[in-house]
């Protein structure tokens, strides 16, 4: 599956009626997860029931059938996330937690550069290539900057790769982005942190639509920034194996710089990315990464948040390493199988006793 998303040019009328689409259906949303939460019935097609309860309903408050029912089920996989425990209590729809979106699932065509949707007729959008493939699914979207429709395309998409067998160990951080076992570093653009001071007057101004508008502006750059990055490296390299790194854990420590490097989103990129081009993708476990010496397996390094000033560090070896770059040469190492601790007692005695006699 491919998304691709369109500017939508509504004119006044559809405007008006996608406004109130959405007011109706936070409506149907809030009622229907009512009735999931209080219902005593556990059957994973309760949301079916519930459309043969309220069949005629959707042409008396003008909204399509289709969408109507949509909206119950999803709804109801909300309320199936909470009720298996994969995700907290869903929230009802309000002034402060707004219905943006609805889906239109069927009945809808592109002709030329329009797209036809049923109860809106032909909606104009600005021109852009699309793939070849069956659209499934149409979802609106209201943003700060306007109205989109997001299109999920049943195709695959791909792009020229580079014949290549060089496998690579890529490791992420908040100064730069993705560190290479090559030495290849992409800096993290820090989209959020340059423009916290005018979203902060923003904010600050009562301003909520150029607050929307800016956050939406970095939500977009840092987004088209990991898409290249992300083909960057999946066009150039066969093997990725990359650091599974609690992000959640270190949101809790450091903030805003986790979320603003856009890690988990990254990684995502480079995975279907990687599973479209045929290339071999691979989520490897830090532990011990950046304290082992890729050189000789020794736990040298530093380690700890007192430690993580250290940038730069000498092995008992005599190996100097990059902390960043030492710490991906040792997940590619353990993506092909490697144990990182490679160096037998009587060498690790021979070093311990060189070290103290350079002393």
């Amino acid at each position: 599956m491919l998304t691709r998303t369109l500017k939508l040019k509504f004119n006044k009328e559809q405007e008006k009626k996608a406004e109130r689409y959405l007011l109706t259906l936070s409506s149907v949303y809030n009622w229907s997860l009512s009735k999931f939460l209080n219902s005593t019935n556990k059957e994973d097609k309760h949301w079916i029931s519930l459309c043969d309860q309220t069949k005629g309903h959707a042409s008396k408050v003008g909204i399509d059938s289709q969408v109507f029912q949509q909206t119950m089920k999803i709804s109801y996989s909300s309320f199936d996330r909470y009720r298996k425990r994969k995700s907290g209590k869903p929230k009802f729809k309000s002034s402060r937690n707004k219905l943006k979106s609805f889906v239109i699932p069927q009945r809808f065509s592109i002709n030329g550069n329009r797209l036809k949707l049923p109860d809106f007729g032909l909606v104009k959008y600005f021109n852009q290539e699309l793939p070849s493939g069956k659209i499934k699914q149409v979802k609106i979207i209201k943003k700060a900057s306007g109205w989109y429709a997001c299109l999920i395309i049943d195709t695959i998409n791909t792009f020229p790769t580079k014949e290549t067998s060089e496998r690579i160990g890529i490791d992420t951080g908040f100064k730069d982005l993705a560190i290479l076992s090559n030495g290849v570093k992409f800096e993290n653009n820090r989209e959020f942190i340059k423009q916290q001071t005018r979203l902060a007057q923003a904010q600050r101004g009562g301003n909520k639509k150029l607050s929307a508008r800016m956050h939406e502006r970095i939500s977009n750059r840092r987004r088209d920034y990991n898409h290249k990055v992300s083909r960057k490296i999946v066009e150039n390299y066969s093997e990725i194996y990359i650091t599974n790194d609690n992000l959640r854990g270190q949101a809790k420590i450091f903030g805003k710089s986790v979320m603003d490097a856009g890690i988990s989103q990254l990684r995502e990129f480079i995975r279907y990315k990687s599973e479209n081009n045929n290339r071999i993708f691979k989520l490897i476990e830090s532990k011990n990464t950046t304290k082992t010496c890729s050189s000789c397996g020794s736990l040298s390094g530093p380690s700890g948040l007192q430690e993580l000033n250290v940038r730069v560090w000498e092995c008992d070896c005599g190996s100097i390493h990059d902390r960043d770059i030492n710490s991906a040469m040792n997940i590619l190492k353990l993506g092909l199988g490697y144990n990182l601790v490679n160096l037998k007692l009587s060498d690790k005695i021979t070093l311990f006793l060189d070290k103290n006699h350079r002393r």
